[in-house]
C-alpha cells in the first residue's frame, strides 16, 4: 500500500495545537488537580518523578506530530476529505486506537476510572482538531 502525499504544514500545525491543548487539558484552569489527585501524589511528588521537564516536553511534542502524521495518511485514504469526515476519522481511529487499549490498561490496572476519563478525553479532543485540521490543509 504506498502512502499517500500529506501536508507536512498541515502535520505540523496540528503536532503543535496538540502540544498546546495538552498543556491546557492538564493546566490549573482544566483537570491538573483531580488528574494529580486520581494519580495518588502530590504536585511536588509528580515533579520530582517525573523527570528532565524540557525532555518530557519534547517526546509529548514528537508523540503529537507522530499522531499527526498518522491521522494525515489514514484521512487521505478515506475520501472524500472533508473537515466533518477529518473529525470522524479521529473518533474512529480514537475509539479502535487510542480509546479501547487505554481502557483495557486502565481496567487491568485498577486506574480510577475517572483517571481514564481526563487521559482519554484529552485523546478524542486531539485527534478530533486534528483530524479537522489535516482534513481543511490537504
Amino acid at each position: 500500500m504506498p502512502i499517500p502525499h500529506i501536508n507536512y504544514w498541515a502535520v505540523l500545525v496540528s503536532g503543535v495545537v496538540i502540544f498546546i491543548l495538552g498543556g491546557l487539558w492538564y493546566s490549573k484552569a482544566l483537570f491538573a488537580k483531580p488528574w494529580i489527585r486520581l494519580m495518588g501524589k502530590s504536585e511536588e511528588e509528580m515533579k520530582a518523578a517525573s523527570g528532565p521537564m524540557p525532555l518530557l516536553l519534547l517526546m509529548a511534542f514528537i508523540c503529537g506530530l507522530l499522531i499527526a502524521a498518522s491521522l494525515a495518511v489514514v484521512i487521505r485514504h478515506l475520501p472524500p476529505v472533508t473537515p466533518l469526515r477529518g473529525a470522524l476519522v479521529g473518533v474512529f481511529c480514537w475509539v479502535g486506537f487510542a480509546a479501547a487499549t487505554s481502557l483495557a490498561t486502565a481496567l487491568f490496572s485498577s486506574q480510577p476510572k475517572a483517571l481514564w476519563l481526563i487521559n482519554s478525553g484529552y485523546n478524542l479532543v486531539s485527534f478530533v482538531i486534528a483530524g479537522i485540521i489535516l482534513a481543511l490543509w490537504r
